[in-house]
């Protein structure tokens, strides 16, 4: 019951208000507050209250600008990067070595028996465009259907404004328009792309060397040819490991092939990693300098090159952290043959502020396109995520999968006999800005990278005067052969190791933080206003007190509205409580009737007639409280 008072108090509290109008809580705000200002204007005479009261107003419009200033910056989000040293023990980097050929050309001839001699005829017109030669002279005859799914042709410019498109295995360009086959031509190459034989649906792409445009046309056209050969035949016409790592050191201990792990990658064939970390911990370097690091010497057998399609030779090396996905055609580099190679690594640690500092990811799992290395067990990339969104892209608009990513299940690689069309799509989509700005937004980079910096050196190994014995050992070993069976443009000798243990770790941190956007709120607040934290709980105050009036006084506004509209309604004044009384007291009785009639013969009520019901008269005060206010 006392609870039920309590409320009852308060609630009679709010619908007084605080007692003050407009004016008078202005009035005593500026008398009270402790901001500088204010008083002056009550206080002071007609013209010094109108320039304190331009000065205050001047003066908070500039602290809400700060403020707002300041607010924006906050939210903005921004960093600042810190470089520290440190030193300790590190793990050493997984090594992924790989041929730059990705297979034995004894092994993949019969495939590319018929790309061979196409290739070989289109270069003999290339390099003699003479009037007659046709592809009928070669026997046996050219397999053209081949050709015409992805023609070579080549421009003569000598009119820059019609230039002349000449197809190297066609006599008649009628189609193109007035072409010739001979006479002075070009080197430019150009490599088109159609949907189908005989398609006007193509496209065009130059190269300012022919090199580059048969090169390119190649590795197009054996790209068809491979992705239709199973996984497991591809590994075995590769390098393989015993015949390709021929000594391995790792500081004081011996290693040999069975140390790598093997995986196969689609531009370098069979690729092999040490110290990748997936089925063992990984090593960790115990000292730095070259004596303690990893020693390779590795074949790479290059008379079993494919002429066509590896142009360089050497192998193919990347350094990076442990279960990575080695994307060696991007971050990879080159060791020459007939020399010996020393890398020297430097670590660079980055630690990156995840949002709303920036749009990084831990581990892939925010990130909206489905990650396809997933399938070798490795972390999360960029690199890895903007292939697999080109590759979608690609089974979803092309209808199938490029062979240089990994394919997810119930998908088929794409080639020439089942996609006819491929390799214009496959172009058009690499060109296609649109697409690639989309897998540039949907993917993310990593918030903690380790990358490893490198300082290469070379020189010729072995040298002229240990060449001899060095070949005789290497050969004894390989083959059991007394014959030398290696010699220098087949070998290579790695040496990679840590400078110094010294590791640089390049982290950001926020700019801004919530203890520095209240100090600087504080200090603008006080610089222009004098004023403080209570100030501002004073301001709440007296906008509270102006609410709490506004609401009685349209409270008020309401109840009189709805007054007004009831005496619109029931324009005559209500009847009061004595008339009320006097009628029901005279119900039912006639004044003249009444006096004539004896004492014993007035008439009564009619049947069916209620008796009259005083207390029903009695009238209910209006009160917006409830019937519970009388409780007081």
């Amino acid at each position: 019951m006392n609870l039920k008072k309590y409320f009852v108090r308060a609630l009679h509290r709010l619908q007084k208000g605080p007692g003050y109008t407009y004016k008078e809580l202005l009035v005593w705000y500026c008398d009270n507050t402790n901001t500088h200002g204010p008083k002056r204007i009550i206080k002071e005479g007609p013209k010094k209250k109108l320039i304190w009261f331009f000065l205050t107003l001047l003066f908070a419009s500039l602290v809400f600008w700060q403020w707002g200033i300041l607010i924006n910056t906050y939210l903005s989000y921004n960093v600042t990067s810190s470089l520290s040293i440190g030193f300790k023990t590190m793990k050493f980097p997984a090594v992924t070595v790989c041929n730059a050929n990705p297979f034995k050309y004894s092994e993949v001839k019969h495939l590319l028996k018929e790309l061979d001699r196409l290739i070989e005829a289109a270069l003999e017109r290339i390099l003699q465009p003479t009037p007659g030669n046709s592809s009928e002279n070669i026997s046996p005859p050219l397999d053209l259907d081949l050709w015409h799914q992805i023609p070579l042709v080549l421009i003569d410019e000598h009119d820059k404004d019609n230039p002349v498109i000449l197809d190297i295995f066609e006599s008649n360009q009628g189609a193109a328009g007035n072409l010739s086959t001979g006479g002075n031509q070009t080197t430019e190459g150009n490599e088109t792309a159609c949907s189908h034989q005989g398609s006007d649906n193509c496209t065009y792409r130059n190269f300012t060397s022919a090199a580059q445009a048969v090169t390119e046309w190649y590795i197009l056209q054996s790209t068809s040819i491979l992705s239709k050969v199973p996984l497991q035949e591809r590994i075995r016409m590769g390098y393989q490991a015993e015949d390709m790592i021929l000594a391995c050191l790792y500081g004081a201990e011996p290693c040999n092939y069975k140390n790598f792990t093997q995986i196969y990658h689609p531009d370098h064939g069979n690729c092999y990693i040490f110290n990748w970390g997936m089925d063992e911990e990984a090593l960790n370097s115990s000292n730095p300098g070259a004596e303690f690091g990893l020693k390779l010497i590795l074949d790479i057998s290059q008379q079993d090159y494919i002429p066509y399609l590896s142009s360089a030779a050497g192998a193919r090396l990347m350094l990076h952290q442990q279960k990575s996905f080695p994307f060696l055609k991007d971050q990879g580099i080159y060791a020459m043959a007939g020399t010996e190679t020393s890398i020297g690594v430097l670590v660079d640690e980055l630690e990156r502020m995840g949002y709303p500092y920036s749009d990084c990811t831990m581990n892939g799992s925010d990130v909206p396109v489905k990650n396809l290395y997933s399938q070798y067990n490795t972390s999360y990339s960029i690199q890895a995520c903007l292939r697999s969104c080109f590759q979608n892209h690609m089974i979803e608009i092309c209808g199938c999968g490029h062979y240089m990513f990994p394919l997810p299940e119930g998908v088929n690689y794409c080639n020439n006999e089942d996609n006819p069309g491929w390799a214009y799509c496959y172009s058009s989509l690499r060109s296609s800005i649109r697409h690639r700005q989309i897998c540039i937004d949907s993917c993310k980079e990593t918030c903690n990278d380790t990358q490893y910096k490198m300082t290469i050196s070379m020189a010729d190994w072995p040298s002229e005067a240990s060449e001899d014995w060095i070949f005789h050992i290497l050969s004894y070993e390989r083959d059991m052969s007394t014959n030398v069976t290696l010699d220098r443009n087949g070998i290579i000798k790695l040496n990679i190791y840590f400078q110094e243990y010294n590791y640089r770790t390049i982290s950001e941190s926020a700019a801004t933080t919530i203890v520095w956007l209240l100090s600087s709120l504080g200090g603008q607040f006080g610089f222009w206003m004098g004023g403080s934290v209570l100030c501002l709980i004073e301001f709440g105050e007296i906008i509270i007190d102006s609410l709490w009036i506004t609401i009685i006084n349209v409270i008020g506004w309401c109840k009189g509205l709805k007054q007004k509209r009831a005496q619109a309604r029931y324009p005559d004044a209500p009847p009061t409580v004595s008339e009320l009384v006097e009628a029901h007291t005279n119900l039912g009785f006639q004044h003249e009737d009444a006096c004539a009639l004896p004492r014993d013969e007035v008439l009564p009520p009619e049947p069916g007639t209620p008796p009259p019901n005083y207390d029903s008269l009695r009238v209910q005060p209006l009160d917006i409280l409830g019937p519970d206010s009388d409780a007081e």
